[in-house]
């Protein structure tokens, strides 16, 4: 199983409108973050991906993605939800709809924003996205020879799903983006798991989002073996807040890619 994280930024990216700071102005490629997304192809070649971002189409094209077979939605944020319209050339290339998993919250709330994606036989008609609509509940789901298991999480006034994905190969991690705390539960449920991609927005709090320190904590207390952060902010210097991490942990950068299978995980 391969995971290309498309986008690892905030809100509002990096760098941000009008700001001159020192990661704003900063030539690395990997302080360049879009909005947070992951596309992940499992063993059995099929292909989805985690949010839609506003960023969608660019980070598609940047990393040369040519095939989906579904969405999964985290939540109805809109830097997590305004690339859906661009989902209309991957129905032009299937030829068809693309299943969506979403909470029902979120799905309601992406039938009332894009109402059009949800009547089919019209969409594709008029060369517009086209969606087939799963609502995830607490269970369980696949998607090809992956098994997601849904991963509420409190994110302010709202609650978000994470997923623990796991893949036949023997390839597992979980995701979880915009989270103030992973509670107890959900903990236990990613217990030792060998990559834990989490929201570790900046070293200030938030009332919404975890600190660097916070997700630190909550690293080694499920006692991943490798954790990347993601939805990070212009305060996070890529190589100086790496410096500063613990051994198995460290920021993500967009077009980072890994694989996992039984054996391990490997980063390239």
């Amino acid at each position: 199983m391969r995971v290309t994280f498309l986008g690892t930024g905030t809100s509002q990216g990096v760098p941000m409108i009008a700001c001159d700071c020192a990661v704003c102005a900063s030539p690395d490629p990997r302080n360049k973050r879009q909005r947070p997304s992951i596309y992940v192809e499992t063993g059995d070649g099929t292909c989805f991906v985690v949010d839609t971002t506003p960023d969608f189409r660019t980070q598609c094209l940047a990393n040369n993605i040519k095939r989906l077979d579904a969405v999964v939605i985290t939540h109805t944020h809109a830097d997590h939800i305004f690339g859906l319209d661009d989902l209309r050339r991957f129905n032009q290339l299937k030829r068809g709809v693309i299943p969506l998993y979403a909470s029902a919250d979120s799905m309601e709330v992406l039938r009332r924003i894009f109402g059009y994606t949800f009547s089919m036989s019209e969409s594709l008609k008029q060369g517009w996205a086209a969606v087939e609509p799963h609502v995830v509940e607490g269970k369980p789901f696949a998607i090809g020879s992956a098994m997601l298991q849904p991963l509420p999480v409190p994110h302010g006034k709202t609650t978000t799903l994470g997923f623990l994905v796991s893949d036949k190969d023997g390839g597992k991690f979980a995701y979880i983006t915009d989270v103030k705390e992973v509670p107890p539960q959900i903990e236990a449920l990613v217990s030792g798991v060998p990559l834990l991609i989490l929201g570790a927005l900046r070293h200030t709090p938030h009332p919404a989002h975890m600190t660097v320190a916070e997700s630190v904590e909550t690293v080694k207390r499920v006692g991943a073996m490798c954790a990347y952060f993601v939805h990070t902010t212009h305060e996070l210097e890529y190589t100086e807040t790496n410096k500063r991490l613990p051994m198995n942990t460290r920021l993500a950068h967009d077009g980072l890619r890994v694989e996992l299978d039984a054996g391990g995980m490997r980063e390239f």
